[in-house]
């Protein structure tokens, strides 16, 4: 059955179709012969019980730098118009991201949305993994530095700082043992950010890289190891990691199984999460994830298939 997809995502024109995860699920999509939208989450409209959206028919082809071709945009009704839409657009994780799933949860029962957006919006990455703490790393999330100084007596050593709703490594910073610079970082984040920050001791086993592991559904779909660049402790493709095939250690094996059929209640299809060290969960990631591309071609595997299996799947049990 060919189902009727919007994608609501940033602009075509901006994507790297090499590693891009979102194009690699609209290609698997066009392959089974779905049809494809394009729109900008700034143009969600509510109109009197009718979500609307800008929207253009699209085809995508893995040409670069001819990746797409697409149609004039109109006004399409996303709860009589669509069958599925893929809430696809990157972090931040804003006002504006958290109302884009307020209007999304208004088509329950009509259109299919993946993620779900109730539980995108109550599980941000670094939140809902603290749902797992026994698999974390000694972990703070606070605001005052008073707590983070008595963190670092209890963990002493090098320490992690990070924004709780950053994403791709973004002002991830390493403090020094000494604390050297703690007071001015911490006096940063309070006023770069509103919310709390994240705190953790400084894993070394980093440098061998931070896994980053795909489930679909609830069920492990493939993995790579990425590892980080020169003059680099943060392992993210999009600050200079580069990526290498992996395995599941027995840990993370068991990481999987404990949230997996959890995972799949949430109606969160598409999932990766982050494990350094073979051992040590770190994030959740469920409002865009990413690496599909490069776990494909190391492993031969069709994860954009697989993720359009379950898809297909939730869309036939709405009949």
């Amino acid at each position: 059955m060919s189902l009727r997809v919007a994608v609501q995502m940033d602009p075509l024109e901006s994507i790297n179709i090499a590693g891009d995860s979102s194009f690699h699920i609209m290609l698997a999509a066009q392959q089974r012969g779905h049809r494809l939208w394009h729109y900008d989450v700034k143009t969600l409209a509510l109109d009197e019980g009718r979500l609307t959206a800008w929207a253009a028919p699209v085809k995508v082809q893995p040409v670069a730098g001819d990746h797409f071709d697409i149609e004039e945009h109109r006004k399409i009704d996303l709860g009589e118009e669509i069958d599925v839409v893929l809430m696809r657009q990157d972090p931040p994780f804003d006002l504006g991201y958290i109302t884009g799933t307020h209007l999304l949860e208004r088509l329950a029962g009509r259109t299919l949305v993946v993620n779900d957006p109730v539980s995108v919006r109550n599980a941000p990455e670094k939140v809902m993994v603290l749902d797992y703490a026994r698999f974390m790393p000694p972990t703070l999330v606070a605001r005052r530095i008073e707590d983070v100084r008595e963190f670092h007596t209890r963990h002493p050593g090098d320490l992690v700082v990070k924004p709780l709703h950053g994403n791709g490594g973004k002002a991830v910073f390493r403090i020094p043992a000494d604390g050297s610079n703690l007071g001015a970082l911490v006096e940063m984040f309070q006023n770069a950010w509103v919310e709390p920050f994240m705190v953790q001791p400084f894993l070394p086993d980093v440098a061998q890289g931070d896994k980053r592991i795909v489930l679909v559904d609830g069920e492990f779909a493939g993995a790579i190891n990425r590892k980080p660049g020169e003059g680099e402790f943060r392992s993210n493709l999009a600050v200079g990691g580069y990526a290498e095939a992996a395995t599941l250690s027995e840990r993370e094996e068991e990481i999987c199984a404990a949230m997996g059929p959890e995972l799949k209640r949430l109606g969160l299809v598409f999932v990766g999460i982050d494990v350094i060290g073979g051992k040590w969960l770190t994030e959740i990631n469920v409002t865009s994830p990413t690496g599909i591309v490069a776990i494909d071609k190391f492993n031969g595997s069709d994860t954009g298939g697989m993720i359009w299996d379950a898809i297909e799947a939730r869309h036939a049990a709405m009949d």
